[in-house]
């Protein structure tokens, strides 16, 4: 859904993590270490995450509202860490704010 006239999105989006498994050390399953930067960036900027696993392997894709936002290859992602010197955290925050 998308607002128009002088509707506005509220500012604090609620994102959903869309993750796929990914091959590490010969075992391919579902894994959060490389989602860590990522949600603690949305979350500094105050969105709310919600983390669902799905079947496209190697796949991230951030979904506000139903729509999504933001795709790329969860390998691009820095392992662990808070997301302030990840480029790719940066684009995504800036694909939500931008969203609406």
């Amino acid at each position: 859904m998308r607002y128009q006239g002088d509707q506005t999105m509220p500012k604090l989006a609620s994102v959903t993590i869309c993750y796929g498994p990914y091959e590490s050390s010969g075992v391919v399953k579902h894994r959060t270490f490389r989602l860590q930067g990522l949600q603690a960036a949305l979350r500094a900027r105050g969105h709310q995450c919600l983390l669902e696993e799905t079947h496209e392997w190697n796949m991230v894709e951030l979904v506000v509202h139903g729509d999504v936002v933001f795709r790329v290859d969860i390998k691009q992602l820095e392992f662990g860490g808070d997301g302030k010197l990840d480029p790719v955290c940066s684009e995504a925050v800036d694909a939500v704010e931008k969203a609406y």
